[in-house]
């Protein structure tokens, strides 16, 4: 009845929201002059295929098979109807793999077959206050994507997205500054089983009424020197249901970023850094009852220049710090909620070692376009644990006693980009190494698998 409860509040603010949108609309139309009749409803249909081969060797990860191969296929066809302010939109997803075995790192994520991904309506405001400001207001299932994606992202390397079931608000500036506000039920991906993903089983999503997550994001485009500044705050509250067990997390993390954006014969910047605060249990077990409080963060610093000449490369280094649990009675462990790690920390799927958790990570990445259809990355980062006793980053390795030192090893990886057709089909070529450190040999539960070794190649179709 509480869960019920909690949802019929959520649509009846929703529907506030868009009444309160809609009034406000009225309101504009009669201190203006007459606008043109009304247009008729239009149709939008578009859509994508992304066909994938991957494949590790040297497995980091304890537990699971030391050489896998994945062969995966995502179809997403989206569709929106625009009827003067107001859009209904939705879109399907077909997310399938094939060959990676019953003890490979594929999970949820990667298997998500004939889903509806989103079912959303907005209506949005426009020329607010007299100028070219717009307002709107969505309620249904959809995705989202924050500032950098590092918390907040609708990721495009792996083979899913994360959704959300509840509403938005969006206000833009003829500026380009925005603030968003949202509150959402999370979805949880299904099949989230080792039999049920292995045979790539239909099973819709469900929404996850035991966990909220909202909060507010705000950016100012341009604040001199094309320099942009946001910040936001976060919210997550979880807690157990039947047949769903959490670490009852209660999260809220607020941060700054500020970007100046790369350019021709210009130096760029990046940076941003969140605290996270509020309370959390170390597992998800029933029993486990007690609540130890978070002090976490992360830093993201970069700085680049693009040189203005031939191939245009991108000469960049960046640092990366993500807090670990120590032996202190708080939680510090930073959580990075709903982020992406493919633009940072390279390639996700089977992949994917390096993320924000207990990281320390200098490291310089080089970019070039030799033509309009082809561009190319190579990057390298060193690997260090924030704790030595904390698992590190994403990897699943854990010395308790950190006699195993603090160094994770070397990260190198190279990816290259070709436009068979302009805007239509693309190839994507990549690979990363992982050369282990200490750390990654000598924890007690570091497989003994020498180093990794990941290579993928997609085919990307756009209709």
């Amino acid at each position: 009845m509480d869960d019920l409860r909690n949802e019929g509040t959520m649509l009846r603010c929703a529907g506030l929201a868009l009444l309160l949108v809609a009034a406000s609309a009225q309101a504009q139309t009669a201190t203006k002059p007459a606008a043109p009749a009304p247009s008729g409803p239009t149709l939008h249909i578009e859509g994508s295929f992304r066909a994938r081969l991957e494949g590790i060797d040297g497995q980091f990860r304890p537990k699971i098979d030391d050489s896998i191969a994945f062969t995966s296929f995502r179809t997403l066809v989206a569709a929106k109807i625009d009827w003067d302010d107001l859009t209904i939109g939705g879109e399907l997803m077909d997310a399938r793999g094939y060959g990676e075995g019953h003890n490979s790192s594929v999970k949820a994520s990667e298997i998500n077959t004939l889903e509806p991904l989103q079912a959303y309506a907005s209506y949005k405001l426009h020329n607010l206050f007299g100028k070219k400001d717009s307002l709107a207001a969505t309620i249904g299932r959809f995705t989202m994507t924050f500032g950098a994606q590092r918390l907040v992202a609708r990721a495009d390397f792996g083979n899913t997205f994360p959704s959300y079931l509840g509403g938005r608000a969006e206000y833009r500036t003829r500026n380009k500054d925005e603030l968003v506000v949202f509150w959402t039920r999370p979805i949880d991906a299904l099949p989230n089983t080792a039999d049920a993903i292995f045979s790539n089983a239909v099973q819709l999503d469900h929404v996850n009424t035991g966990t909220v997550f909202y909060g507010a994001d705000g950016n100012l485009a341009d604040v001199g020197h094309k320099v942009s500044v946001g910040g936001y705050v976060l919210r997550l509250a979880e807690q157990d249901r039947p047949g769903y067990q959490t670490r009852d997390r209660r999260l809220v993390t607020f941060g700054l970023r500020l970007r100046r954006v790369p350019a021709k014969g210009k130096f760029d910047v990046e940076a941003e850094a969140a605290l996270q605060r509020g309370t959390a249990r170390l597992t998800t077990t029933a029993a486990d009852r007690t609540d130890f409080d978070v002090r976490a963060g992360f830093v993201h610093v970069e700085g680049g220049y693009t040189f203005a000449k031939g191939w245009t490369p991108r000469l960049s280094g960046f640092f990366d710090y993500a807090s670990g649990d120590g032996a202190n009675p708080a939680y510090g462990r930073f959580d990075s909620l709903y982020g992406a790690r493919r633009a940072d920390y390279g390639p996700a799927s089977l992949f994917g070692p390096v993320g924000l958790a207990n990281l320390v990570s200098p490291g310089m990445r080089i970019e070039a376009k030799p033509s309009k259809r082809l561009d190319w990355m190579l990057a390298v980062r060193g690997l260090w644990l924030a704790d030595r006793t904390d698992t590190f980053a994403f990897t699943s390795v854990r010395d308790k006693t950190g006699a195993s030192g603090r160094h994770a090893g070397t990260e190198v990886e190279v990816r290259v980009r070709r436009a068979l057709i302009p805007d239509r089909l693309r190839v994507e070529l990549g690979a990363a190494y992982l050369a282990k450190g200490r750390f990654l040999t000598r924890a007690p539960n570091a497989p003994h698998t020498g180093d990794a070794r990941y290579g993928y190649a997609d085919l990307v179709w756009k209709f």
